[in-house]
């Protein structure tokens, strides 16, 4: 009575051709900072930011890129997982409609065809239609949580793209003066 279709396509809205972030294929930390730098999960489970040795010409350039790439790193993870979070809720729901639908068919099988009344098909029309509606809700705020995470996104690039640029200029120049 209610098939989920199925198109031959993904049903996840960031794998469509027209969203400008493909974050299944980045893959971070970026490959000019230092692995050891600490993740933002790591620094939150440890309590504290260990502070880097470094020459004191270079370290607020290199802080700034380290942090930057902190802060890109956690824009990107928490879109991510604002993903999957959404797939998770969505296959619940797909559930949730299937059972909707197996309650009617197993008490016709037990009882027979055609004993439930209309109450009983009203019922179910109902919980059917109130998944559908946590659907296009969990769409919406999907789309509402991507997209305040999504004006975040450009400045934290920004700001590591101008901190790794700066520390390319600085290791060329220390290039030339040896």
């Amino acid at each position: 009575m209610y098939p989920i279709e199925d198109t031959g396509r993904s049903r996840r809205p960031y794998d469509s051709a027209a969203s400008p972030y493909d974050f299944s294929r980045m893959q971070g930390p970026f490959d000019s900072v230092s692995a050891d730098a600490p993740s933002i999960e790591q620094i939150i489970q440890q309590g504290y930011f260990a502070v880097p040795i470094s020459d004191p010409v270079t370290a607020m350039i290199t802080d700034k890129q380290q942090t930057s790439r902190l802060g890109l790193d956690d824009v990107i993870g928490q879109i991510r997982q604002r993903y999957e979070i959404y797939e998770q809720n969505v296959y619940q729901i797909e559930l949730a409609k299937c059972a909707a639908i197996n309650a009617i068919y197993h008490h016709e099988a037990y009882c027979g065809p055609g004993s439930a009344n209309s109450r009983q098909h009203y019922a179910k029309h109902k919980a059917i239609q109130d998944l559908y509606e946590q659907q296009r809700t969990e769409r919406t705020t999907l789309w509402k949580d991507v997209s305040q995470l999504r004006t975040a996104l450009p400045e934290s690039a920004q700001q590591y793209l101008t901190a790794h640029r700066k520390v390319s200029v600085l290791a060329q120049d220390r290039g030339d003066v040896s």
